[in-house]
């Protein structure tokens, strides 16, 4: 037979345990916000963090600074890479300057097609983007999921 105190124990750690199971999934799949700030600042906005193999990923690309950002190209320096930093997808771009004045945005949606024409797998990955303000770089990043 279990002592009782071994018992309550018991019930108050697997009620903890699922109690901070559930808090940290939420706090894992919470959408970055937008806070807008003095000086030069990126921000980068999934619609959501979670996705299922072939939903539409849209992005945001926001200055979410105080002085112009200055990009190398017309997608605003886009990149989709895995964790390891292997490019998995940049959108087709003119090598133009391209400038983000402050509060301003840029949309893009990703089918979640590699550059080779494939579909991606199931894993995560990284929405990166790159601007550069008065000869500063700056480079921002948020993680996404690709679920079945």
């Amino acid at each position: 037979m279990i002592p009782k105190g071994a018992a309550i124990f018991f019930i108050v750690g697997l009620v903890a345990a699922g109690t901070l199971g559930i808090y940290l999934s939420q706090v894992a799949s919470q959408v970055p916000t937008l806070v807008y700030e003095n000086g030069p600042s990126l921000t980068i906005i999934p619609d959501k963090i979670n996705y299922h193999i072939g939903e539409l990923v849209h992005v945001r690309i926001i200055n979410s600074g105080t002085s112009p950002l200055t990009f190398s190209d017309s997608s605003y320096g886009l990149k989709i890479t895995r964790l390891d930093g292997i490019i998995v997808y940049s959108p087709i771009s003119a090598q133009v300057i391209s400038t983000l004045e402050p509060k301003e945005e840029k949309n893009f949606v990703w089918d979640q097609t590699k550059n080779d024409g494939s579909k991606t797998y199931q894993g995560r990955y990284k929405i990166v983007s790159n601007a550069s303000e008065s000869g500063n770089m700056l480079k921002k990043s948020v993680t996404i999921n690709i679920l079945k």
